[in-house]
């Protein structure tokens, strides 16, 4: 079973909790972790499920739900904020036909909110996977999805 070769790849302690749930994630090909997958961590970890699902929960790169290929993740600190970081939300809505924390019905996007991903120079911000893109207009969010809409 592929989870618990990652399991013991990376280490079935405890501190190894957070690059265990990412690792999975990442190579299961679908991005979240079912319950049934936290109770064969907690498990092999021999830790609380709760602990398990209060982590998956508390990461926005780790999900404990479906979620679309691209996952578009718009900052939502000071920064970001006062350089209109909720038009930037409109629009993605907008664009998308979706709204805050939705997947397209594709789902090849899933729209979450962020804390800082360090871009406050280039604010308002936005992260599409491990790419990160600043200071957004209309016009860049339409170029940007057009791009990943081009990858499929």
């Amino acid at each position: 079973m592929m989870l618990k070769k990652v399991i013991k790849e990376n280490g079935a302690t405890s501190d190894k909790l957070i690059p265990i749930l990412l690792e999975y994630q990442k190579k299961k090909g679908k991005n979240y972790i079912t319950d049934d997958e936290m109770a064969i961590i907690a498990k092999e970890l021999n830790i609380p499920q709760t602990r398990v699902s209060s982590v998956a929960e508390f990461y926005t790169l780790i999900s404990t739900k479906p979620r679309g290929r691209f996952i578009i993740q718009v900052c939502e600190d000071v920064p970001c904020y006062i350089n209109g970081s909720t038009n930037v939300v409109l629009e993605l809505e907008k664009q998308l036909n979706i709204k805050m924390g939705e997947t397209t019905s594709d789902l090849m996007f899933t729209l979450e909110h962020t804390s800082c991903i360090g871009c406050c120079d280039k604010s308002p911000a936005m992260r599409v996977g491990d790419e990160v893109y600043g200071n957004l207009t209309f016009e860049k969010i339409a170029r940007i999805l057009l791009e990943y809409t081009r990858i499929l």
